[in-house]
């Protein structure tokens, strides 16, 4: 991050707030930091390349499309991390993955379109790793409006 210059930094921020749903969302934002809509286009797919931005999307609740979702969290040996990581990721189901330094050290995101699809993709990916895959389904839903200042 100590690479970013103030534009990347702005623009690194700016991307965790709401872009509006219009045919082409990056004109506002190129425009408010001093940008033609292109060379922000640019700039995001270096940040993307580079590793910066790791994920770039738009974030759907399954829950309220008549899906679901669940925290998933595995314990993976040190020198399996990266291997079980890349088949982790490889399913469509995995919303993200992170690392925790905890004795259950990759916790990821299931969506499905079913509840069932929870636990079939659970199983998959167990039969895929050989490790257990504990789920752990929401109770009560909190928003903690969650963003990293660039």
């Amino acid at each position: 991050m100590n690479d970013l210059d103030d534009i990347d930094r702005a623009l690194v921020n700016a991307l965790q707030e709401d872009l509006p749903l219009t045919p082409r969302p990056f004109a506002p934002l190129a425009s408010k930091l001093g940008l033609s809509e292109d060379a922000l286009l640019i700039r995001v797919k270096s940040l993307r390349e580079s590793g910066i931005l790791t994920r770039f999307g738009p974030f759907f609740d399954a829950a309220a499309m008549g899906g679901a979702f669940c925290l998933c969290a595995m314990e993976v040996p040190a020198a399996r991390f990266d291997e079980v990581c890349a088949k982790v990721n490889a399913f469509d189901e995995v919303a993200h993955n992170y690392e925790r330094a905890h004795k259950l050290n990759m916790w990821f995101v299931l969506a499905c379109e079913t509840l069932d699809g929870i636990a079939d993709t659970a199983a998959k990916i167990e039969a895929e790793t050989g490790l257990k895959v504990n789920q752990f389904p929401k109770l009560q839903e909190f928003f903690i409006g969650f963003r990293v200042a660039a």
